[in-house]
């Protein structure tokens, strides 16, 4: 009786040992650099200057990935893959602990308008400006299009898979809107304090900060502007920033759906030329990136059933742990050549988009304060 039933768990066993074997020396390798990441991002220095532990990691992996871990790359590939992959979505599922539906009531009409106004027009100017001004590729217009859009390297991570990004894609698009999400944290204190005689941003402190919340890159950089202006400015900027941040899930959706449309149209163009030369038609799916479900199912469980205080910390350290891990997994698998191959031209368009990000949200929170006053 007692072998019947222990026979099944042995094989389970053994496939778990066996993937421990494969997938263990990567992942140590990335604990080790996204552990080392977590560690300096606490660093007072480092925090001032708005450098998080996700940006640190690529970093660290990025100077691994050109000196020791070529020599280890046969054993620790796999596992530095499956951070790359599983625990990247994983930790993407896992922000949703951070984030209410109870901050949308707290912002109001005119903040969450503000956010998703500034998200659709910069996602929908990065793909235009990048495919037909810049000629890039259609996965890093989109790449940078969705850092600069909603939440800088998070986003530029979560979107690579809904995409089929290449790593050589990704690393680009990183380091442009962490450049000029960096340059945001030191403008906008200072056109806070232009403002304030100015005007141009409606709604004293707390207008300024749900401009700064929807325009600013990274949630980090957003906290570290908001120290240079008021409490009552970072506290807004803060909220429209976590707002603008729950718009991930359904932007991946909306590209799964058109990019399929897409791609679905340009088979049937070539099957129809298949077709004559004999050739069998491909076939395409939506390519649906279902961890935004996930991540959304997490929002609102969170949002209605609070986790403890001490649990919610501790999954809140998971996950700046697992995204920190795969971020880590991305700068070793990150050649410099493939980045300078790329030239200059992610640089223009993350450019461009930061000028819009200014000079548009700018707008775009004028018009919607007159709308909703």
């Amino acid at each position: 009786m007692s072998s019947s039933v222990s026979a099944p768990a042995w094989p389970r066993f053994l496939q778990f040992r066996e993937a421990l074997r494969r997938l263990g020396p990567g992942l140590v390798v990335c604990l080790v650099l996204a552990s080392l990441a977590l560690s300096l991002a606490r660093l007072p220095w480092l925090q001032a200057h708005g450098l998080s532990a996700l940006t640190l990691s690529i970093v660290l992996g990025m100077l691994a990935g050109h000196s020791v871990y070529p020599s280890l790359a046969a054993a620790a590939e796999p596992g530095v893959q499956f951070t790359r992959q599983t625990l990247l979505r994983l930790g993407i599922v896992l922000y949703g602990l951070k984030l209410t539906v109870q901050d949308i009531g707290q912002m109001g009409l005119a903040g969450v308008t503000t956010d998703a106004l500034v998200v659709a027009s910069t996602l929908m100017l990065g793909a235009w400006a990048g495919r037909r001004w810049l000629k890039l590729d259609r996965e890093q217009a989109l790449l940078i299009s969705a850092g600069s859009a909603i939440c800088g390297a998070a986003a530029v991570m979560a979107t690579a898979p809904a995409v089929q990004a290449r790593d050589h894609q990704v690393a680009p698009a990183i380091a442009t809107v962490v450049v000029f999400g960096t340059l945001a944290m030191f403008l906008y204190p200072w056109m806070f304090a232009l403002n304030q005689s100015l005007q141009w941003i409606p709604g004293g402190a707390h207008g300024f900060g749900l401009y700064t919340g929807a325009t600013i890159h990274e949630v980090a950089q957003v906290v570290v502007a908001g120290r240079g202006m008021s409490p009552e400015a970072t506290d807004a900027a803060v909220m429209a920033k976590m707002v603008r941040v729950m718009m991930l899930a359904p932007v991946l959706l909306a590209l799964g759906v058109v990019l399929s449309r897409r791609d679905r149209k340009a088979a049937s163009l070539g099957a129809s030329v298949g077709a004559v030369q004999g050739a069998s038609p491909k076939s395409f799916g939506i390519n649906v990136p279902w961890f935004a479900f996930a991540f959304m199912g997490v929002v609102l469980l969170h949002s209605w059933l609070p986790v403890p205080a001490a649990a919610a910390g501790d999954l809140s350290r998971l996950d700046d742990l697992l995204l920190a891990m795969a971020m880590a997994g991305l700068g070793l698998g990150t050649q410099l050549s493939a980045v300078r191959r790329s030239g200059p031209r992610p640089l223009w368009l993350a450019l461009l988009l930061f000028v819009w990000l200014v000079v548009g949200g700018a707008a775009i929170s004028r018009m919607t304060s007159w709308l909703f006053m």
